[in-house]
């Protein structure tokens, strides 16, 4: 598990700057797909990743789907982010309630690859919430959480719990627990130098002439 400084140490970081140096490792499947977006303008959330697992359930009854969904947001553990592999494309699997539950618990933000709805409230609320798209139509009774705390597979992007998942406005993206303080560390350090490039850039370097000197550009 991550050490607790690492949530402030991602938060001053970019995704950019983490998927370069994933991409060095040669991890190159390592950021969510594109249409995975933040809520509103200026989201952002670092924190290790908690993986849920669901799928399509029409005509599931509400009491047993209702039950099912409220489990599963009991057991999102604080200071996570909770990564919603959903395998459903119709119906919002996150709304305004369940943020207002997770925010007070201290749970760091929530990434869904599938549906969310009341938008302006969770917005207001400034709980990060990165989704695929919005509908106002519920997930009860059309879609059941199956498994949680394990690991999934997004697109072709393996999230397990323990990796560490870093979102802003470019997008998301996941870093295997294994290699956590390793990339942690290199992608400090691209940051540092990507702003000694950008001075020497304004103060009239050429891109060429700043990538041999640094680099890096």
């Amino acid at each position: 598990m991550p050490v607790p400084d690492f949530a402030a140490r991602f938060g001053a970081l970019y995704t950019a700057a983490i998927a370069d140096v994933l991409d060095g490792l040669g991890l190159t499947t390592q950021t969510l797909p594109p249409a995975i977006r933040p809520l509103a303008p200026g989201m952002r959330l670092a924190g290790p990743a908690f993986a849920v697992r669901g799928r399509p359930r029409p005509g599931a009854p509400y009491e047993a789907s209702i039950r099912r969904i409220l489990e599963l947001l009991g057991d999102i553990p604080a200071g996570h982010v909770a990564v919603y592999a959903t395998g459903d494309d119709t119906s919002a699997q996150f709304g305004e309630l369940s943020a207002t539950a997770l925010h007070a618990r201290g749970v760091t933000g929530v990434v869904l690859d599938g549906g969310c709805r009341d938008v302006d409230f969770i917005a207001g609320q400034g709980f990060p919430v990165f989704t695929r798209f919005v509908t106002p139509q519920d997930s009860v009774p059309r879609w059941e959480p199956v498994d949680w705390g394990h690991e999934v597979t997004i697109d072709e992007v393996t999230v397990a719990t323990g990796d560490y998942v870093l979102g802003d406005a470019d997008g998301v993206v996941v870093v295997p627990a294994a290699v956590t303080a390793r990339v942690l560390e290199a992608a400090e350090t691209v940051a540092a130098t990507e702003d000694e490039v950008r001075a020497a850039v304004r103060a009239g370097l050429s891109p060429l002439e700043a990538y041999e000197r640094f680099g890096k550009f």
